[in-house]
């Protein structure tokens, strides 16, 4: 990490920020297909997620794509054993549910660490992939007051890792890279994207959940929680 003081932090949101609830467990999965009149294997659910994953890092070329949150949603159905001419209806209603905001928690450290920054002069800001709308992000999450700017990729035209979409949130808080820090769930889209511009990286690893674990560079920073940033700023 840089020695430059730090005068801005930045976060991902889907789960850096905030978690899903039941209804996009396999749970929440089986009942949107039930009402398709789609049958589907819950216990197939883990794996399917893991599959699909893939499908949101995008094109090559990283260019904001919609339908790849209905790709995503189909790929698990189809994974969990779903067939017929209702899966693209179901994978549309899924994809299009996951930007509702009470579906998802706030992680329990995501306001003690805001108000940190915010009593230390950091700027905050949001870069996230999703379609989510940021600012009834705040809203809804009572967080408006702590944070400085944000980016979605859905506005921006862009996903991370491409490097327009971190200087141009750089540029909403008015920042420099070198001075700056970006906190994700994603060492590809996240972290190594900040890097490419010159901010420093740290990924958030609260719990390993994947059946194969990556080798993390020695030089990647990682923290279970997000009260460890302190130790940074």
């Amino acid at each position: 990490m840089t020695e430059v003081p730090v005068k801005g932090v930045f976060f991902d949101v889907d789960f850096t920020l905030i978690y899903p609830g039941s209804t996009f467990q396999a749970e929440g999965y089986v009942q949107f297909c039930t009402r398709h009149g789609i049958k589907v294997d819950r216990g197939l659910f883990d794996r399917a997620v893991i599959e699909a994953a893939p499908i949101l890092d995008g094109s090559s070329s990283l260019v904001y794509d919609e339908g790849m949150f209905t790709r995503y949603t189909t790929a698990i159905i189809k994974t969990m054993g779903g067939t017929g001419k209702s899966v693209s209806a179901c994978a549309r209603e899924i994809s299009k549910t996951w930007a509702v905001n009470r579906h998802f928690h706030l992680y329990k450290d995501v306001r003690p660490i805001l108000g940190t920054l915010s009593r230390k002069g950091i700027k905050v800001g949001l870069i996230s992939n999703s379609d989510r709308c940021l600012l009834s992000f705040q809203s809804h999450f009572e967080l408006r007051d702590l944070i400085a700017g944000t980016v979605s990729s859905a506005e921006h035209g862009y996903l991370k890792p491409h490097p327009s979409i971190f200087r141009a949130a750089l540029q909403a808080v008015g920042v420099k890279p070198e001075e700056s820090i970006m906190v994700g769930d994603s060492l590809t889209q996240d972290i190594e994207g900040a890097r490419r511009v010159g901010m420093g990286g740290v990924l958030v690893r609260r719990t390993i959940n994947h059946s194969v674990t990556p080798v993390l560079p020695e030089s990647v920073l990682v923290i279970h929680t997000l009260s460890e940033l302190e130790q940074f700023i």
